[in-house]
């Protein structure tokens, strides 16, 4: 995927930014999980978490922090799941880094588990061996 072709590097999609700072800026996700769920992408077009510079880390997490504030205001989470997708095996599907932050209301998970273990399916099952602790 090349910056041209490249939807987070679309201007249309930069006509629906939430939040923003110098080097990053949030945006709804067009399939969403809950209601509120969004996404923080870095202007620069680059594949990989691993690969933004430190500025660009910090500008992410400064970004959450003000996201989450505005997400509890408008629709009263009981949690939230943080995370990003590394690669096409773990399930990127655009290949320039976004992070997404999801808010979780109680029973939203329709299953026995929740969280991010429950996202791999044989860890379903060591997750629910857990709540045994």
């Amino acid at each position: 995927m090349t910056e041209k072709t490249c939807p987070f590097c679309s201007p249309r999609l930069h006509e629906r930014i939430l939040l923003r700072n110098e080097l990053a800026f949030a945006v709804y996700d067009i399939n969403p999980v809950s209601k509120g769920h969004t996404l923080i992408i870095p202007f620069r077009h680059v594949a990989g978490f691993f690969d933004t510079t430190p500025e660009e880390k910090s500008a992410f997490m400064e970004l959450s922090v003000r996201l989450r504030e505005l997400l509890d205001q408008r629709y009263h989470p009981s949690g939230y799941n943080f995370g990003v997708n590394i690669g096409h095996d773990a399930g990127q599907a655009v290949m320039h880094v976004h992070l997404h932050l999801i808010p979780r209301h109680p029973g939203d998970a329709h299953g026995k588990g929740s969280g991010m273990r429950y996202v791999i399916p044989p860890q379903q099952v060591r997750q629910e061996k857990l709540s045994d602790y």
